[in-house]
């Protein structure tokens, strides 16, 4: 058993994790951990790409289109925080060198997507979240303060009188006790628990076990989103390849198996699920056709080279004939539950990202918003930090040996967050 002391650990690696770090103090020691590679995380699969107010004119559009899709259950000074932080964090994304794609005028290229009142999605092709994700990635391993530790699994957080002062990990199959002065839980969401879904399959809810078990508050942990159009694959317990709402935001149009439209395509992502689930049942077949093969070929490899090159893959070539799709589950809109600065109910713990619940998506998440958020609350979350950690001492305490295997540690973490989920009204198709 080792001990390690740090002023920031964070577990977590995708853009909400490594956007903290790369927002924290130069002068602290911080390390992040991840439970696989570092770019095994939902970020890296995102592919439409990241919401954004057109300009200041816009936020109130993007506060209504927000609360709309979320069937007004969201916070709403947390969705003002979102839309009104949105243009300088992206901003600030690009100075880190993120490389958007251009309008002819050399602006950013905004593009359309379910439930959106108007273009307001910046993007990179089809892969916006890998660009988003190496751009972080290659900014951390550059900084001298911040240490990355892979494959490395969050077995808890060590409480201390009502404060968490650290996390014990495991690397290798040696425990690591390790003590900061805070903690982000940056880890993730739930979709690993699902047979079907469109998430890295290690992502179980880890962050939420670790809540249940100290008695964090939680929120909203019966609000998970349904993706309508996913790849139809009959293949069992892999992940699910997403077909980006993007498709649809161009022109792509569902078709049931009989050559009918059936849907509003730009409707929120529940009520497209719902729509796609009863044609479904009505047609007796276990998918509905997703159509862009009408526009050009030379279009559609460019915009959605990603989805083109893993539908051809498949066997379905996108631009000469329909893609099956199903729906999947995609995200997660609870969690554990935050305030607008991203701190959690136990003192010198923060959670950011899907790992979280700011409030902002409601019951159903908008478009776009995830990679938005990861951005905005967890910039917020080392604004704090930074301005108060000198004020902060480093608690140490003896803590146990883990007699336990990693895999016995995550069964028992499944099964403690389904039943937390599944008490919720949660579903879950374990």
């Amino acid at each position: 058993m080792e001990n390690k002391n740090v002023d920031v650990l964070i577990i977590g690696s995708g853009v909400s994790g490594l956007y903290s770090a790369l927002n924290l103090s130069d002068d602290l020691d911080i390390l992040v951990v991840s439970k696989g590679k570092i770019d095994c995380t939902n970020t890296y699969l995102a592919q439409g790409g990241i919401s954004v107010a057109r300009n200041e004119e816009d936020i109130p559009d993007f506060i209504e289109d927000t609360l709309k899709a979320g069937q007004y259950k969201n916070d709403l000074d947390a969705v003002k925080v979102l839309t009104s932080e949105s243009i300088e964090n992206v901003k600030e994304l690009v100075s880190l060198g993120m490389k958007l794609d251009l309008d002819e005028e050399g602006n950013w290229d905004y593009t359309k997507e379910g439930a959106h009142c108007i273009n307001r999605i910046v993007h990179t092709n089809d892969h916006t979240g890998e660009d988003v994700e190496k751009t972080l990635i290659k900014n951390v391993l550059s900084k001298e303060n911040i240490a990355v530790s892979e494959d490395t699994f969050f077995v808890d957080i060590i409480e201390d009188n009502n404060k968490c002062i650290g996390a014990v990990l495991i690397k290798d199959g040696k425990q690591i006790n390790v003590f900061a002065k805070y903690v982000i839980l940056a880890c993730g969401g739930i979709g690993g628990l699902y047979k079907n879904s469109t998430s890295q399959r290690i992502l179980k809810g880890d962050g939420l076990a670790t809540a249940l078990r100290h008695n964090i508050e939680l929120k909203d942990i019966n609000y998970i989103q349904i993706h309508p159009t996913a790849f139809y694959d009959e293949t069992e317990d892999e992940r699910r390849f997403l077909i980006s709402e993007s498709v649809r935001g161009e022109g792509g149009i569902l078709k049931n198996v009989n050559g009918e439209r059936f849907v509003n395509e730009l409707l929120p992502r529940d009520v497209v699920s719902a729509a796609v689930f009863e044609q479904m049942e009505k047609t007796n077949t276990p998918y509905v056709f997703l159509d862009i093969s009408f526009l050009d070929s030379d279009y559609i490899k460019n915009r959605f080279s990603l989805i083109y090159q893993n539908c051809l893959a498949k066997g379905t070539d996108i631009t000469k004939e329909p893609v099956k799709v199903s729906p999947a589950q995609h995200y997660f809109m609870g969690g554990i539950k935050v305030d607008t600065n991203s701190k959690t109910s136990l003192d010198r713990l923060f959670a950011v990202g899907e790992t979280s619940c700011t409030g902002i998506h409601g019951a159903n998440r908008l478009a776009s918003n995830s990679l938005l958020e990861g951005l905005v609350f967890s910039h917020r979350a080392a604004k704090i930090i930074n301005n108060s950690i000198n004020d902060i001492e480093l608690l140490t305490k003896s803590v146990d040996k883990v007699n336990k295997t990693v895999d016995e540690i995550a069964a028992e973490n499944k099964k403690l967050v389904v039943s937390a989920i599944k008490q919720q009204g949660g579903r879950i198709d374990d």
